[in-house]
């Protein structure tokens, strides 16, 4: 970074954000697009303004900022938490929050990652996706309704037909959004999509959805590094002599790629050669069925990394690729 740097830090709420800039000096601003222009009256050629990520609230402001030049940088919350804390701050306030981003964001200079957000591609996906999500969540919620107006015996006609009105219509939602997530899908990776769905376990929605959630498996430069934003790498306590639980998976990555990969494991450690083969010497070891479903999640995620990164489809006797 340029020593002639000037970072703002910038803390974030639904209505307004704060701003603190390296001479102290405080701003607060209307979460809004005349708040963004008075911020980037405030900024220059040698401006890199800092934010933590905020749910959605960051993400206008953020957006703004790129498109208009300035380096934006938006960071986990837990590292400016742990920041806070090694400060020994004993002040919580949306200013002191400010001062506390922009002294981590000096401190981190040469760490801090530029962000990009997102094309309009990407956003579409993601916007579809979280619909469809939602959406998914209601028909469960629903069914669950519909269980429970049965079990409870006599149940009342018109509630039961409204219920069965409202599934239909939201599944009918999904299944459309599902249908253009793929024509997206389809138009920007085609050849990947085929080679991922050749990966027997991984079907053509699991397929789709894996590309959306990873970019394309161009966030990522190992499959190590995919493993771990599933959440599925192990996570070991150990701590002198009283210390030592069993490894258990992190589940600090994405929890909608962690599910969507474990469902696959379902069908992969029967169809999959690799995936049958780890699963078969993990029982065999006499450890847990869901030990040997983990290690078979992973098995499949490199070997989905594997697929997208060397061009090629499926083939279970090409060790070269596979056994990355």
């Amino acid at each position: 970074m340029n020593k002639n740097t000037n970072y703002f830090g910038i803390d974030i709420s639904k209505d307004v954000f704060d701003v603190m800039d390296m001479d102290g000096v405080f701003y607060q601003f209307p979460n809004s697009p005349s708040g963004f222009k008075k911020l980037l009256s405030l900024t220059d050629a040698f401006s890199h303004c800092v934010m933590e990520s905020t749910g959605v609230y960051h993400l206008r402001l953020a957006y703004y900022l790129l498109e208009n030049g300035i380096a934006v940088s938006v960071e986990n919350p837990l590292s400016i938490k742990r920041f806070i804390q090694m400060k020994l701050s004993k002040v919580k306030t949306d200013k002191s929050d400010a001062k506390m981003i922009s002294l981590y964001a000096k401190s981190q200079s040469g760490e801090l990652k530029l962000w990009k957000g997102q094309g309009k591609y990407e956003r579409e996906c993601s916007h579809l996706m979280s619909l469809s999500n939602y959406y998914t969540k209601q028909m469960s919620s629903l069914k669950n309704k519909f269980n429970t107006e049965e079990a409870m015996g006599s149940p009342c006609s018109r509630v039961m037909r409204s219920i069965k009105r409202s599934m239909k219509h939201l599944q009918a939602e999904i299944d459309k959004l599902e249908e253009e997530l793929l024509v997206l899908v389809k138009k920007e990776h085609q050849a990947l999509l085929t080679r991922v769905e050749s990966i027997p376990g991984i079907g053509r929605k699991s397929s789709v959805l894996l590309i959306v959630l990873t970019g394309g498996f161009d966030r990522f430069e190992t499959a190590s590094q995919l493993c771990s934003y599933s959440g599925l790498t192990p996570m070991i306590r150990q701590s002198g002599s009283s210390i030592r639980s069993r490894p258990r998976i992190s589940k600090m990555g994405n929890p909608r790629l962690r599910k969507i990969i474990f469902m696959c494991s379902l069908s992969a450690k029967k169809y999959n050669k690799g995936c049958k083969a780890i699963y078969d010497r993990i029982l065999a070891k006499g450890k847990s069925k869901k030990t040997a479903l983990i290690a078979v999640c992973n098995k499949l995620l490199k070997q989905a990394f594997a697929i997208a990164k060397s061009g090629l489809k499926y083939d279970e006797n090409h060790r070269s690729v596979l056994a990355k």
